[in-house]
């Protein structure tokens, strides 16, 4: 099984609309990859680096496969629609990165 984590690093003066991310954007990206074996998505809302320090990370989700090659096929079938929601809740630029899960 693969993990794709999208991570959205805070940086002061950046927006990130949580409630939008969380309602409307991630659950389009279920509907659109599902069929690509996207079998479910869980959304992380960043609290902290640590006592006192701001989170390294707004807002992170993580999207799971059965394998790679099956988020590969669904991105090249819907990336266009999905990278162009991402306007309309954050200005920041998100990190991409693919895992395999080792234990879980």
């Amino acid at each position: 099984m693969i993990r794709v984590t999208v991570l959205y690093p805070n940086a002061t003066g950046k927006r990130f609309d949580h409630d939008y991310y969380a309602g409307k954007h991630l659950p389009m990206v279920m509907d659109r990859l599902k069929a690509f074996g996207m079998l479910r998505y869980e959304v992380d809302k960043g609290l902290a680096g640590g006592p006192g320090a701001p989170a390294p990370f707004v807002a992170a989700c993580h999207l799971y496969f059965n394998r790679a090659a099956d988020f590969e096929k669904g991105i090249g079938s819907h990336g266009a629609e999905i990278l162009g929601d991402i306007p309309n809740y954050t200005d920041i630029s998100p990190q991409i990165q693919i895992s395999e899960i080792v234990v879980g």
